[in-house]
């Protein structure tokens, strides 16, 4: 059985998950990194969870006997976690080059017990790849214009997460009272009740932090 630990603190209750529990996690998670546009919560718990079940998976594998049907479709089960683990990873990386300035700033403004939305190991890659990009920057074009003009604030200079645009969700949990903002001056807000099961297309901004608690699942 396959142990999560939620939170940071010695007191954080756990959740047990079974295999397919675990997987079905990751597989969750991989879809909501796919069409969010910014980037959520680190997963890493459940990642570091699958590569110890991938890594069991294979061990049985190498034991089992040549030629089973059986051993065939375990085989095409671990490429097939092994290819949604890594698609998962490469996204979130992808997001980190794009946003790292607004991504770090995120991270470093996030209120105490908020879970992080990166990895130690993504957190490094994303410090590393802001220094080299300013370096790149002072060494191509900064240092060549006059001295009032040599800082650029990589804020403003990379383009932000547009949290405006529409995504598809599936809502697992009902949800009561939703504020949708108008989308033209003429029209108001108003409120909307997402039943279990429905498919909706809405503003990614609306539904964030039911992305974030797992209320909804984006398709």
């Amino acid at each position: 059985m396959a142990e999560e630990q939620e939170g940071s603190d010695a007191g954080s209750e756990e959740v047990l998950l079974t295999p397919a529990q675990l997987i079905r996690s990751l597989e969750q998670a991989w879809m909501n990194e796919k069409f969010a546009p910014e980037l959520l919560e680190s997963k890493s718990e459940v990642v570091e969870c699958v590569v110890e079940q991938l890594e069991h998976m294979e061990e049985n594998l190498k034991r089992a006997k040549g030629g089973d049907l059986k051993v065939s479709i375990h085989r095409m089960e671990v490429e097939r976690i092994r290819y949604v683990l890594s698609s998962y990873l490469r996204c979130r990386l992808r997001k980190i080059e794009k946003f790292f300035p607004h991504v770090l700033e995120k991270e470093k403004t996030r209120a105490e017990g908020d879970p992080s939305i990166l990895s130690p190991e993504e957190f490094a890659f994303a410090k590393e790849y802001m220094a080299n990009t300013e370096t790149h920057f002072r060494n191509v074009a900064l240092k060549h214009m006059p001295p009032n003009l040599q800082k650029v604030d990589l804020l403003k200079a990379v383009t932000k997460p547009n949290l405006d645009s529409f995504v598809f969700l599936r809502v697992k949990e009902r949800q009561e009272n939703i504020l949708v903002e108008p989308e033209t001056d003429e029209q108001r807000e108003y409120v909307i009740d997402l039943d279990e099961d429905s498919q909706h297309l809405i503003r990614y901004k609306t539904i964030a932090p039911l992305v974030a608690s797992g209320a909804v699942q984006l398709i």
